[in-house]
C-alpha cells in the first residue's frame, strides 16, 4: 500500500551520505536525484525512501511518534544497518536485539535530521 516515504532534510548532502549507505546495504541506489530531492529504491519495486528540502522553503522538522521501518533480510542485516546508520551521522534509539516474544528483532536509530527509523526482521 505504501509507494514511498519522504523525509524532510535541511542538508541534502548530509542526508544523501546517510541514505546512500543505508540503501546500498539493502541492494538499492538512487532512482531520482535533483538539487533538492533524492529518492532511493527501484522503479516498480517495493516502497522507496526520499529525502527532500521542504517545498515551502521552511525548515524541515521531525514528527513526534513518526517512524519508518526498514525490513531487513535477517538479524545480521539489522545489525549492519544499525552500524551503517551510526557511522553516517545517525544516532542511537535502541541497539539491535529481540523485542517481545514473537521473533521480532529490531534496531532503532535516527537519521542526521532526527527522523526515526528502525531495521527489523521477523522470526
Amino acid at each position: 500500500m505504501i509507494g514511498y516515504v519522504t523525509f524532510g532534510t535541511n542538508d541534502i548532502e548530509r542526508a544523501a551520505k546517510f541514505y546512500d549507505a543505508i540503501a546500498a546495504e539493502m541492494g538499492n541506489g538512487r532512482m531520482m536525484d535533483t538539487e533538492t530531492f533524492i529518492a532511493w529504491g527501484t522503479w516498480d519495486g517495493p516502497a522507496g525512501i526520499a529525502a527532500t528540502k521542504p517545498f515551502d522553503g521552511k525548515t524541515a522538522s521531525v514528527g513526534n511518534g513518526t517512524m519508518v521501518a526498514l525490513q531487513a533480510k535477517d538479524q545480521a542485516q539489522v545489525n549492519k544497518l544499525y552500524e551503517i546508520a551510526l557511522a553516517n551521522g545517525g544516532s542511537d534509539e535502541g541497539a539491535p536485539g529481540p523485542r517481545g516474544d514473537e521473533g521480532f528483532y529490531a534496531a532503532y536509530f535516527r537519521d542526521p535530521d532526527g527522523n526515526k527509523l528502525n531495521a527489523f526482521t521477523m522470526g
